[in-house]
C-alpha cells in the first residue's frame, strides 16, 4: 500500500523536507518524492543517502538501505509517497496523518493524503 501526499502552498521545499524526516523515522515505510526522483544516483550508496539527508539529522545505518523506495513507484501528480512495507493497520495510517499534521502546521501549508 502507498500513502500519497500532495502539498498546497509555499514553503514547498520545507514541507517536502519535513515529510522526508517523517519517513526516516518510520521503519515501516520507504519514501519517494520529486526531489529524490531528480537525483537517483545520489542514493546508490549508504554514504549518498546519509549525505542527502544530512541536514535532517542522522540516518541510522539500517535505514540507509530501505528509506528510499526502489519499487519504481509513480508519484501520480503527488509530491511524496510513503510506501508501506507491509499493509498498514488503520492506526498506523492515522499515526502517519498525525505526524504530517504536526510537521506541516508550523509551515502553514495544506495537504491531502490518499492511501491506496
Amino acid at each position: 500500500m502507498k500513502s500519497y501526499v500532495k502539498i498546497y502552498g509555499p514553503p514547498l521545499l520545507k514541507a517536502m523536507r519535513a515529510l522526508e524526516q517523517i519517513g526516516i523515522g518510520m521503519p515501516e515505510v520507504c519514501i519517494m518524492d520529486t526531489l529524490i526522483q531528480a537525483s537517483p544516483s545520489s542514493f546508490k550508496t549508504a554514504e549518498g543517502v546519509k549525505s542527502y539527508f544530512a541536514n535532517l539529522g542522522e540516518v541510522p545505518k539500517e535505514r540507509c538501505a530501505n528509506v528510499i523506495s526502489k519499487s519504481g513507484v509513480k508519484l501520480e501528480g503527488h509530491d511524496l509517497v510513503f510506501e508501506w512495507l507491509k499493509a498498514p493497520k488503520v492506526e498506523q495510517v492515522n499515526a502517519l496523518i498525525e505526524k504530517i499534521d504536526e510537521a506541516l502546521k508550523p509551515l502553514g501549508v495544506e495537504y491531502t493524503i490518499s492511501t491506496k
